[in-house]
């Protein structure tokens, strides 16, 4: 059985994540530094192997930041469930 003070922090941080991940400034940032680590990776030279892979590593940052607010959410989303129910 988990505590009510966990189930709420959970719901808060859920709710939190969601209104960063709807909000239009933080969309824009993501998709701007997505595409342009993708400009900077297409225009790197065949030889140029270390930028590619820094490149390819910022990339993938971006996407686990808001992979990880998706999972918050769907944390939030959880607890929310659970604390409807009698026993969780």
């Amino acid at each position: 059985m988990i505590d009510e003070d966990t189930l709420e922090g959970a719901k808060a941080k859920g709710v939190r994540a969601e209104v960063l991940l709807e909000d239009e400034l933080l969309t824009e940032a993501f998709g701007t530094l997505e595409q342009g680590y993708v400009s900077a990776w297409r225009a790197t030279t065949i030889d140029d192997v270390a930028a590619r892979e820094k490149l390819f590593l910022a990339i993938n940052i971006v996407g686990k930041v808001r992979d990880h607010l998706r999972s918050v959410v769907s944390n939030g989303k959880l607890a929310q469930a659970c604390s409807a129910m009698t026993s969780c």
